[in-house]
């Protein structure tokens, strides 16, 4: 039932700046814990931020932890990832998920997947 979209993806310099969207549908996006994860070519996707239902709540793998930021605006079912200092290995496809609760989604136990958004760094 819920539909997720990411936005904002693209090409950035090295240490440069990248905010991405995910847009959600759904009556019961409230409900939802949400997180960001990543996958390179080549190798396994991988958990990158998560953010409980109320947004009180946040998780950050320890590769961006101090580098990127997640947050939500429920009233706008739009959640966000604020990536800084980005290195060319945060290259990836970024892709949104929602799950019933903050530990489902940091163990990538959701129940629903954005289409993803690519995110190229050059050195």
């Amino acid at each position: 039932q819920v539909q997720l979209v990411e936005s904002g993806g693209g090409l950035v310099q090295a240490g440069g700046s990248l905010r991405l969207s995910c847009a959600a549908s759904g009556r019961t996006f409230r409900n939802y814990a949400m997180g960001w994860f990543r996958q390179a070519p080549g190798k396994e996707r991988e958990f990158v931020a998560a953010i409980s239902w109320s947004g009180a709540g946040t998780v950050f793998a320890d590769s961006v932890k101090g580098r990127f930021t997640i947050s939500r605006d429920n009233a706008k079912n739009t959640m966000y990832l604020q990536m800084n200092s980005l290195k060319p290995e945060d290259t990836a496809i970024y892709y949104c998920a929602a799950g019933p609760n903050m530990a489902a989604v940091t163990s990538i136990r959701v129940d629903y997947w954005g289409q993803g958004t690519q995110v190229t760094v050059s050195s």
